[in-house]
């Protein structure tokens, strides 16, 4: 029996974080199934994580790229528990390399494709993705979590490590000034 089937079976009837835990252990042993069930789980938030800092078009590839880079580190992570925190700071942190290389790569003008055949929806939602971009920090994540990946309250406090009232306090306020910044720009 194979090592990701006998973590798949470990993992029937326990609690979420549990297992995470019998996974995160099978895949720093080198189980690509037990690291691809990680993903399925984990993709979502760091999706959202780098949303909230790249260009739309880019985020994508960079999920892979955290993923590649976490799966290379996996055996170094001391415990289990910190799994979720560390695979978050990969993500932050590929958001800073992304924009190193960038202005070392001079990046094409995101202007110039908004300008030719967005349809009116799709730009509303790159307007707003760009009004959550420069909200605080604080919000951005649990906005983008919330709004664009469709995570629940309790998803985003399980998966970013975060209390449920600071998720529901960062979302009150993060609306409350996502509010204010999209009424500001439709008085203009």
């Amino acid at each position: 029996m194979s090592g990701t089937a006998l973590a798949m079976m470990s993992v029937v009837g326990t609690d979420a974080e549990e297992a995470d835990d019998i996974l995160i252990r099978a895949a720093a042993k080198g189980d690509r199934g037990a690291f691809g069930e990680l993903y399925i789980r984990y993709a979502r938030m760091v999706h959202g994580i780098l949303l909230a800092r790249v260009p739309a078009g880019d985020a994508e590839d960079l999920v892979q790229d955290v993923f590649v880079s976490a799966m290379r580190q996996l055996r170094d992570l001391r415990t289990a528990a910190a799994f979720r925190g560390w695979l978050a700071a990969i993500a932050r942190n590929r958001a800073i390399d992304y924009f190193r290389s960038a202005r070392a790569n001079a990046a094409l003008d995101e202007g110039t494709e908004r300008k030719h055949g967005i349809r009116p929806a799709v730009q509303e939602a790159v307007v707003v993705l760009d009004l959550i971009r420069s909200l605080p920090e604080a919000y951005r994540e649990t906005l983008i979590l919330r709004l664009v990946e469709g995570m629940t309250g309790p998803e985003i406090a399980r998966q970013t490590g975060l209390s449920p009232d600071s998720v529901r306090v960062n979302l009150c306020r993060g609306m409350k000034l996502l509010r204010e910044a999209w009424g500001g720009m439709e008085k203009q």
